[in-house]
């Protein structure tokens, strides 16, 4: 290894073969013409043969994540400091219980941080799609307020006066509605991409707390992309950028990263330790580009060059790092301003710490709960199938699914 290079620089291949018989065969520990042979698959539950299996399989697991640990404590965590391009600060650093308890009794419990989370459901039938977007803004002081938006898509909206020119412009949508690719889009655009657009713009323009917390990336690829619309795409740099040059105090945390190399460094971090690791801009641009099996954002010319440029301008003022919160909790990423990284880590772990089991932030999950019970499925599709039944029609465009027991 060029002793200028850092191990942690070569963690993802960009140029990753299909994947070979070799790959799979390390991966799963046997070869694929094996798995392919279903004469060697086992007749019938074999429950003593599973449980003995995820025994033998979860233990070398954990035993092998284990004995990294120390290795990547001794080697990993002194280069994080050391990386090109490293943001200022970079490195492991420990929070103490008074640091906690400052945050919790001037900023969490004094309503001083408020987090945004938002829910999308669909009711998809041959008329109409009526699709619901809720967004909730709470703090631990109350409810801050809710904010949703329902879409009605029809395939006939205007006559022409003409009846078999309108049928057959009906029939022609309900063609290309029926294709996955333009429902795809369509549906994409309606229930990710504005609702993640309208999390962060009703964190940046409707909270007044000092402390603004999001859920997800705070740049994802939704609004990147602008889901298949310049449009959105336009409106959300325009919220983005606001939100992290002028409001800066910030701290987002994802459900589920994809980014399995940090959190393995973050298996390695004893309760109450963060790192902070890079900047953000490199990911930013694997969007644009569509990198690492990403799709890319599928712009003009001229929209990918505004994006680059934004993400050069934005990027590396957005820093993201790891933090656990309790040895019975999996580490978390999380993302802030580079000015307030330290002050959002204590922020995500004194959060966290109320959820020893989770180690997840539960004000984004109180956020989370008050959005599912006001604008989730149970009260949403009651409401439409209420709406058929006064149409004289309950049952008539229901789908298989909607009517199994």
């Amino acid at each position: 290894m060029n002793p200028k290079e850092s191990p942690l620089d070569n963690l993802i291949d960009e140029t990753a073969p299909i994947i070979s018989e070799e790959s799979f065969a390390a991966a799963y520990g046997e070869p694929l013409e094996k798995t392919l042979n279903i004469e060697s698959w086992q007749s019938g539950g074999d429950l003593e043969g599973l449980y003995q299996r995820l025994e033998a399989e979860v233990a070398g697991a954990i035993a092998t994540e284990n004995a990294l640990r120390e290795t990547i404590r001794r080697e990993l965590f002194p280069r994080l400091r050391t990386r090109p391009g490293a943001p200022a600060g970079a490195g492991c650093y420990r929070a103490t219980l008074d640091d906690l308890r400052y945050v919790h009794r001037a900023l969490l419990f004094n309503g001083v941080v408020e987090a945004c989370d938002g829910t999308s459901v669909e009711y998809d039938t041959l008329p109409v799609s009526i699709t619901q977007i809720g967004v909730c803004l709470v703090s631990y002081r109350g409810d801050q307020g809710s904010w949703s938006q329902r879409l009605y898509r029809r395939d006939l909206r205007a006559s022409t006066g003409n009846t078999l020119d309108d049928l057959l412009a009906m029939l022609e949508n309900r063609r290309h509605r029926g294709g996955s690719e333009e429902r795809g889009k369509l549906s994409e655009l309606a229930r990710r991409g504005i609702m993640t657009y309208a999390e962060r713009a009703i964190l940046t323009r409707k909270s007044d707390a000092t402390w603004r917390v999001g859920h997800g990336d705070p740049a994802p690829y939704e609004l990147l992309t602008g889901s298949g619309s310049m449009y959105l795409l336009d409106k959300s740099l325009e919220v983005i950028e606001e939100l992290i040059t002028k409001h800066r105090k910030i701290l987002f945390v994802p459900s589920a990263p994809g980014d399995r190399e940090w959190l393995t460094l973050g298996h390695a971090l004893a309760p109450l330790e963060y790192l902070v690791i890079g900047e953000h801009t490199s990911k930013m641009l694997k969007v644009v580009e569509g990198k690492n099996g990403g799709r890319g954002g599928h712009y003009s010319k001229q929209y990918e060059q505004r994006v680059r440029d934004f993400c050069h301008a934005i990027g590396p003022q957005i820093v993201f790092g790891v933090y656990r919160s309790s040895s019975a909790a999996p580490p978390q990423l999380f993302y802030a301003h580079a000015e307030y990284v330290h002050e959002a880590a204590l922020i995500a772990m004194a959060d966290s710490v109320l959820q020893e089991h989770r180690g997840f932030p539960m004000l984004i999950d109180l956020a989370d709960m008050i959005c599912r019970t006001t604008f989730g499925n149970d009260i949403f599709h009651s409401a439409v199938q209420m709406a058929y039944a006064h149409a004289g029609e309950p049952f008539r465009f229901l789908n298989e699914r909607m009517t199994r027991g």
